[in-house]
Protein backbone atom coordinates (compact mmCIF):
# COMPACT_ATOMS: atom_id res chain seq x y z
CA UNK A 1 0.00 0.00 0.00
CA UNK A 2 1.38 3.38 -0.99
CA UNK A 3 1.24 5.83 1.89
CA UNK A 4 2.53 9.38 2.18
CA UNK A 5 4.89 10.39 4.95
CA UNK A 6 3.23 11.06 8.28
CA UNK A 7 2.02 14.53 9.22
CA UNK A 8 4.26 16.29 11.71
CA UNK A 9 1.35 17.21 13.97
CA UNK A 10 0.26 13.67 14.85
CA UNK A 11 0.31 12.79 18.55
CA UNK A 12 3.00 10.14 18.97
CA UNK A 13 5.39 9.25 21.74
CA UNK A 14 7.03 6.50 23.74
CA UNK A 15 5.06 4.93 26.56
CA UNK A 16 7.26 5.26 29.62
CA UNK A 17 7.84 2.28 31.86
CA UNK A 18 7.96 2.51 35.62
CA UNK A 19 8.14 -1.23 36.30
CA UNK A 20 5.58 -3.54 37.86
CA UNK A 21 1.90 -3.78 37.12
CA UNK A 22 -0.52 -0.92 37.45
CA UNK A 23 -4.00 -0.88 38.87
CA UNK A 24 -5.65 -0.88 35.46
CA UNK A 25 -6.94 -3.61 33.21
CA UNK A 26 -3.58 -5.15 32.35
CA UNK A 27 -2.48 -5.82 35.92
CA UNK A 28 -5.88 -7.13 36.94
CA UNK A 29 -6.05 -9.36 33.89
CA UNK A 30 -2.77 -11.05 34.75
CA UNK A 31 -3.94 -11.34 38.32
CA UNK A 32 -6.96 -13.29 37.14
CA UNK A 33 -4.92 -15.90 35.28
CA UNK A 34 -4.76 -18.27 38.29
CA UNK A 35 -8.57 -18.13 38.51
CA UNK A 36 -8.84 -18.86 34.80
CA UNK A 37 -6.46 -21.77 35.25
CA UNK A 38 -8.51 -23.24 38.07
CA UNK A 39 -11.66 -23.15 35.94
CA UNK A 40 -10.33 -24.05 32.51
CA UNK A 41 -6.89 -25.53 33.13
CA UNK A 42 -3.62 -24.55 31.49
CA UNK A 43 -5.29 -24.56 28.10
CA UNK A 44 -7.56 -21.76 29.23
CA UNK A 45 -4.59 -19.63 30.26
CA UNK A 46 -2.90 -20.26 26.92
CA UNK A 47 -6.02 -19.19 25.04
CA UNK A 48 -6.35 -16.00 27.08
CA UNK A 49 -2.70 -15.08 26.52
CA UNK A 50 -3.02 -15.74 22.79
CA UNK A 51 -6.19 -13.71 22.54
CA UNK A 52 -4.44 -10.86 24.34
CA UNK A 53 -1.90 -10.85 21.52
CA UNK A 54 -4.36 -10.33 18.69
CA UNK A 55 -5.93 -7.17 17.31
CA UNK A 56 -8.64 -5.89 19.43
CA UNK A 57 -9.73 -4.49 22.64
CA UNK A 58 -6.64 -5.63 24.50
CA UNK A 59 -7.37 -4.21 27.91
CA UNK A 60 -10.54 -2.55 26.78
CA UNK A 61 -11.91 -5.86 25.44
CA UNK A 62 -10.53 -8.81 27.37
CA UNK A 63 -9.75 -6.72 30.41
CA UNK A 64 -13.34 -5.50 30.60
CA UNK A 65 -14.79 -8.96 30.16
CA UNK A 66 -12.67 -10.43 32.93
CA UNK A 67 -13.42 -7.63 35.32
CA UNK A 68 -10.52 -5.24 34.74
CA UNK A 69 -11.22 -1.61 33.92
CA UNK A 70 -9.01 1.28 33.06
CA UNK A 71 -7.40 3.16 35.88
CA UNK A 72 -7.12 6.92 35.97
CA UNK A 73 -4.23 8.05 33.81
CA UNK A 74 -1.08 9.04 35.63
CA UNK A 75 1.27 11.87 34.73
CA UNK A 76 3.61 9.39 33.07
CA UNK A 77 1.06 8.22 30.53
CA UNK A 78 1.95 9.25 27.00
CA UNK A 79 5.24 10.90 27.91
CA UNK A 80 7.90 10.83 25.25
CA UNK A 81 11.27 9.48 26.26
CA UNK A 82 13.65 12.40 26.55
CA UNK A 83 11.02 14.74 25.13
CA UNK A 84 11.58 13.34 21.64
CA UNK A 85 9.97 15.07 18.70
CA UNK A 86 7.53 13.40 16.33
CA UNK A 87 10.38 12.86 13.88
CA UNK A 88 12.65 11.34 16.51
CA UNK A 89 9.97 8.93 17.68
CA UNK A 90 8.73 7.92 14.22
CA UNK A 91 12.13 7.67 12.57
CA UNK A 92 13.65 5.48 15.28
CA UNK A 93 13.10 2.40 13.08
CA UNK A 94 11.68 1.40 9.72
CA UNK A 95 8.74 -0.28 11.46
CA UNK A 96 7.93 2.82 13.47
CA UNK A 97 8.05 5.05 10.44
CA UNK A 98 5.66 2.78 8.53
CA UNK A 99 3.34 2.69 11.54
CA UNK A 100 3.37 6.49 11.81
CA UNK A 101 2.58 6.75 8.10
CA UNK A 102 -0.40 4.42 8.52
CA UNK A 103 -1.59 6.12 11.72
CA UNK A 104 -1.43 9.55 10.08
CA UNK A 105 -3.36 8.35 7.04
CA UNK A 106 -6.06 6.66 9.14
CA UNK A 107 -6.41 9.79 11.27
CA UNK A 108 -6.85 12.02 8.22
CA UNK A 109 -9.36 9.60 6.71
CA UNK A 110 -11.58 9.46 9.79
CA UNK A 111 -11.35 13.20 10.30
CA UNK A 112 -12.78 13.63 6.80
CA UNK A 113 -15.51 11.04 7.45
CA UNK A 114 -16.58 12.82 10.63
CA UNK A 115 -16.48 16.23 8.96
CA UNK A 116 -18.70 14.99 6.13
CA UNK A 117 -21.37 13.95 8.65
CA UNK A 118 -21.03 17.08 10.79
CA UNK A 119 -19.57 15.19 13.75
CA UNK A 120 -16.78 16.38 16.00
CA UNK A 121 -13.59 14.39 15.66
CA UNK A 122 -10.88 14.05 18.27
CA UNK A 123 -7.69 12.23 17.30
CA UNK A 124 -6.12 9.55 19.49
CA UNK A 125 -2.46 9.28 20.35
CA UNK A 126 0.00 6.60 19.27
CA UNK A 127 2.36 5.25 21.92
CA UNK A 128 5.24 2.96 21.10
CA UNK A 129 6.79 0.65 23.64
CA UNK A 130 9.31 -2.17 23.62
CA UNK A 131 8.63 -5.20 25.81
CA UNK A 132 7.08 -3.16 28.62
CA UNK A 133 5.52 0.25 29.08
CA UNK A 134 2.72 2.04 30.86
CA UNK A 135 -0.73 3.08 29.71
CA UNK A 136 -3.81 4.68 31.23
CA UNK A 137 -5.20 1.14 31.44
CA UNK A 138 -2.22 -0.28 33.36
CA UNK A 139 0.84 -2.11 32.13
CA UNK A 140 1.63 -2.34 28.43
CA UNK A 141 3.21 -5.74 27.85
CA UNK A 142 4.37 -7.17 24.54
CA UNK A 143 2.34 -10.32 25.23
CA UNK A 144 -0.81 -8.24 24.98
CA UNK A 145 -0.16 -7.22 21.41
CA UNK A 146 -1.38 -3.85 20.13
CA UNK A 147 -4.31 -2.38 22.08
CA UNK A 148 -6.40 0.73 22.49
CA UNK A 149 -6.87 2.28 25.92
CA UNK A 150 -10.12 4.27 26.21
CA UNK A 151 -8.97 5.90 29.44
CA UNK A 152 -6.33 8.03 27.72
CA UNK A 153 -7.56 7.57 24.12
CA UNK A 154 -4.21 6.17 23.01
CA UNK A 155 -3.17 3.25 20.83
CA UNK A 156 -0.27 1.23 22.27
CA UNK A 157 1.97 -0.82 20.04
CA UNK A 158 5.21 -2.76 20.24
CA UNK A 159 6.35 -3.03 16.63
CA UNK A 160 7.81 -6.44 17.48
CA UNK A 161 4.25 -7.70 17.05
CA UNK A 162 4.66 -7.31 13.30
CA UNK A 163 7.32 -10.01 13.39
CA UNK A 164 4.82 -12.22 15.22
CA UNK A 165 2.24 -11.44 12.59
CA UNK A 166 4.62 -12.55 9.84
CA UNK A 167 6.34 -15.52 11.47
CA UNK A 168 3.83 -16.93 13.94
CA UNK A 169 0.53 -16.04 12.34
CA UNK A 170 1.83 -16.44 8.77
CA UNK A 171 0.29 -13.11 7.73
CA UNK A 172 3.10 -11.03 6.17
CA UNK A 173 2.80 -7.82 4.22
CA UNK A 174 2.56 -4.11 4.84
CA UNK A 175 -1.22 -4.04 4.49
CA UNK A 176 -1.58 -6.68 7.21
CA UNK A 177 0.37 -4.35 9.52
CA UNK A 178 -1.69 -1.32 8.52
CA UNK A 179 -4.81 -3.37 9.22
CA UNK A 180 -3.61 -3.70 12.81
CA UNK A 181 -3.32 0.08 13.15
CA UNK A 182 -6.66 0.70 11.43
CA UNK A 183 -8.41 -1.86 13.64
CA UNK A 184 -7.15 -0.25 16.84
CA UNK A 185 -8.10 3.15 15.45
CA UNK A 186 -11.55 1.66 14.93
CA UNK A 187 -11.81 1.16 18.69
CA UNK A 188 -11.14 4.87 19.12
CA UNK A 189 -14.00 5.64 16.74
CA UNK A 190 -16.23 3.39 18.86
CA UNK A 191 -15.10 5.29 21.93
CA UNK A 192 -15.98 8.63 20.32
CA UNK A 193 -19.41 7.37 19.25
CA UNK A 194 -20.23 5.85 22.65
CA UNK A 195 -20.37 2.27 21.33
CA UNK A 196 -17.66 1.06 23.70
CA UNK A 197 -19.57 2.40 26.72
CA UNK A 198 -22.69 0.53 25.68
CA UNK A 199 -20.78 -2.73 25.36
CA UNK A 200 -19.19 -2.24 28.77
CA UNK A 201 -22.64 -1.72 30.25
CA UNK A 202 -23.77 -5.01 28.71
CA UNK A 203 -20.73 -6.78 30.11
CA UNK A 204 -21.35 -5.40 33.61
CA UNK A 205 -25.04 -6.31 33.70
CA UNK A 206 -25.18 -9.63 31.87
CA UNK A 207 -23.73 -13.11 31.92
CA UNK A 208 -20.20 -13.87 30.80
CA UNK A 209 -21.53 -15.49 27.62
CA UNK A 210 -23.61 -12.41 26.76
CA UNK A 211 -20.68 -10.16 27.56
CA UNK A 212 -18.43 -12.19 25.27
CA UNK A 213 -21.01 -11.98 22.49
CA UNK A 214 -21.12 -8.18 22.83
CA UNK A 215 -17.32 -8.06 22.68
CA UNK A 216 -17.37 -10.09 19.46
CA UNK A 217 -19.70 -7.56 17.86
CA UNK A 218 -17.44 -4.71 19.00
CA UNK A 219 -14.35 -6.35 17.54
CA UNK A 220 -16.03 -7.20 14.24
CA UNK A 221 -17.17 -3.61 13.90
CA UNK A 222 -13.56 -2.47 14.37
CA UNK A 223 -12.60 -4.87 11.57
CA UNK A 224 -15.28 -3.33 9.38
CA UNK A 225 -14.06 0.18 10.23
CA UNK A 226 -10.57 -0.91 9.14
CA UNK A 227 -12.10 -1.98 5.84
CA UNK A 228 -13.84 1.39 5.46
CA UNK A 229 -10.49 3.15 5.91
CA UNK A 230 -8.94 0.97 3.20
CA UNK A 231 -11.89 1.64 0.88
CA UNK A 232 -11.47 5.40 1.30
CA UNK A 233 -7.86 4.93 0.17
CA UNK A 234 -8.55 2.45 -2.61
CA UNK A 235 -6.32 4.36 -5.01
CA UNK A 236 -3.37 3.62 -2.74
CA UNK A 237 -3.92 -0.16 -2.67
CA UNK A 238 -1.52 -2.40 -4.52
CA UNK A 239 -1.90 -5.90 -5.91
CA UNK A 240 -2.12 -8.42 -3.08
CA UNK A 241 -3.02 -5.94 -0.33
CA UNK A 242 -6.57 -7.21 0.18
CA UNK A 243 -5.32 -10.79 0.29
CA UNK A 244 -2.78 -9.80 2.98
CA UNK A 245 -5.57 -8.37 5.09
CA UNK A 246 -7.74 -11.44 4.64
CA UNK A 247 -4.90 -13.74 5.66
CA UNK A 248 -4.38 -11.70 8.80
CA UNK A 249 -8.10 -11.75 9.64
CA UNK A 250 -8.20 -15.51 9.13
CA UNK A 251 -5.13 -16.13 11.27
CA UNK A 252 -6.46 -14.36 14.35
CA UNK A 253 -10.03 -15.67 14.47
CA UNK A 254 -11.05 -17.09 17.85
CA UNK A 255 -11.82 -20.52 16.41
CA UNK A 256 -8.46 -20.76 14.67
CA UNK A 257 -6.53 -19.65 17.75
CA UNK A 258 -8.43 -21.96 20.09
CA UNK A 259 -8.04 -24.93 17.79
CA UNK A 260 -4.29 -24.36 17.61
CA UNK A 261 -3.94 -23.77 21.36
CA UNK A 262 -6.15 -26.49 22.81
CA UNK A 263 -7.34 -28.64 19.95
CA UNK A 264 -10.99 -27.69 20.38
CA UNK A 265 -13.28 -24.72 19.95
CA UNK A 266 -15.50 -23.18 22.66
CA UNK A 267 -17.85 -20.71 20.91
CA UNK A 268 -19.27 -19.23 24.15
CA UNK A 269 -15.76 -18.04 25.05
CA UNK A 270 -15.21 -16.16 21.78
CA UNK A 271 -14.41 -12.47 22.27
CA UNK A 272 -13.22 -11.39 18.81
CA UNK A 273 -15.12 -13.53 16.32
CA UNK A 274 -14.35 -16.48 14.09
CA UNK A 275 -11.91 -16.28 11.20
CA UNK A 276 -14.82 -16.28 8.75
CA UNK A 277 -16.58 -13.48 10.64
CA UNK A 278 -13.49 -11.30 10.80
CA UNK A 279 -12.88 -11.76 7.08
CA UNK A 280 -16.55 -11.05 6.30
CA UNK A 281 -16.65 -7.75 8.19
CA UNK A 282 -13.28 -6.56 6.93
CA UNK A 283 -14.51 -7.22 3.39
CA UNK A 284 -17.84 -5.55 4.22
CA UNK A 285 -16.02 -2.34 5.02
CA UNK A 286 -13.79 -2.66 1.98
CA UNK A 287 -16.67 -3.18 -0.41
CA UNK A 288 -19.06 -0.61 1.04
CA UNK A 289 -16.66 2.16 2.09
CA UNK A 290 -19.46 3.23 4.40
CA UNK A 291 -19.19 3.16 8.20
CA UNK A 292 -22.99 2.90 8.39
CA UNK A 293 -22.65 -0.55 6.86
CA UNK A 294 -20.64 -1.65 9.90
CA UNK A 295 -23.66 -2.20 12.16
CA UNK A 296 -22.62 -5.47 13.76
CA UNK A 297 -25.09 -4.94 16.61
CA UNK A 298 -28.25 -5.53 14.57
CA UNK A 299 -29.08 -9.03 13.43
CA UNK A 300 -26.83 -11.97 12.82
CA UNK A 301 -23.09 -11.66 12.39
Amino acid sequence: MRLDDYDNDIDVGDATSRGGFGGGGGGLLFGLLPLIGSRFGCGGIVVVLILMAVFGGGLGGLGGILGGGGSAPSTQVGQQSGGGSVQQVCNASTERRATCNAFSNVENTWEQIFAASGQRFRAPGLRFFTAEGRSGCGAAQSAMGPFYCPTDSDIYLDTGFFNELTNRFKAPGDFAQYYVVAHEFGHHIQNLLGTSDKVQQIQRSSSETEGNAASVRLELQADCYAGVWAAKNRDRLEAGDVEEGMRAAQAIGDDTLQREAQGRVVPDSFTHGTSAQRQFWLRKGLESGDSAACDTFSGAI
